[in-house]
């Protein structure tokens, strides 16, 4: 992982809150300052939360994790399907996102929201590779059910099982999402402006969740840590001679296998 500077925080904007009188009191670690009536965020706040962040990430990544991005937000939107879209280039596996709406029951009725995965799948072969003759009524019924369902799922559809964590741009917006992920005792990553309770997310960064710059430098930063944890979890594979998890060294130590254990805040 780079070392995150103030000054590319400062740049980005990530130091701007909100007005004074949208203030939660509970964001009052984070705040540095009040200016023209704007609070102003502490940058060495920002990058703490953003580095401790980063380091889960990586971890979660390097144990054959599953991570959901959402950001419904209408300056989110593109920036988590680019940063998405480049760590699955980069065969970073267990990354998926959230950017149309949070469907409530994703997590809390998986079993009844995977259903729809599987309709997004069969309608999508069938409209690719029709096996029977359909009227063109019916076929354009299929079309907008398969739209509405990619709108929704496009970017989980693929998910075999509940994530074990949700990166959340903008918690105050994605409410649903953090009651949701709070209930099935998942962890949160979000950030967390000056408008929002930053004690119901585990890894909170607190900064700017409406400007651009802002979240483009987290979320990427953020995505950076997962493609390491991917690149060092298939590092063992590629070495010759790699001892398999479990198998005793010439030492007679049998080498512990870490997967699957669940990393905590501040490791």
């Amino acid at each position: 992982m780079h070392e995150i500077t103030l000054e590319e925080l400062l740049e980005a904007g990530c130091h701007f809150g909100h007005q004074v009188n949208r203030r939660n009191p509970k964001a009052d670690i984070f705040i540095f300052e009040a200016r023209s009536n704007i609070h102003i965020i502490n940058l060495e706040k920002t990058r703490e939360g953003l580095v401790a962040a980063g380091k889960y990430l990586l971890d979660l990544s390097s144990k054959g994790g599953y991570i959901v991005f959402v950001g419904t937000k209408r300056q989110a939107k593109e920036i988590v399907k680019e940063e998405v879209g480049r760590a699955k280039s980069l065969s970073a596996k267990g990354i998926f996102y959230v950017t149309s709406r949070w469907v409530g029951g994703t997590l809390t009725n998986f079993s009844e929201v995977a259903k729809n995965f599987k309709r997004l799948s069969q309608l999508n072969e069938f409209i690719q590779n029709p096996q029977q003759e359909y009227t063109k009524r019916e076929i354009v019924l299929f079309t907008r059910e398969r739209d509405k369902l990619k709108n929704l799922y496009e970017g989980i559809s693929e998910m075999d099982r509940i994530p074990d964590a949700l990166v959340i741009i903008g918690t105050q917006h994605e409410t649903t999402a953090v009651r949701e992920a709070i209930k099935n005792d998942m962890t949160t990553v979000g950030i967390v402006d000056t408008n929002a309770d930053p004690t119901v997310i585990e890894y909170p960064i607190p900064a700017n969740d409406d400007a651009v710059g802002s979240i483009k430098l987290i979320t990427s930063y953020l995505v950076d840590a997962w493609i390491e944890g991917a690149d060092r979890a298939s590092a063992p594979a590629k070495g010759e001679g790699a001892r398999p998890r479990g198998e005793r060294d010439s030492g007679g130590k049998e080498s512990k296998d870490t997967t699957g254990t669940k990393s905590t805040k501040g490791e």
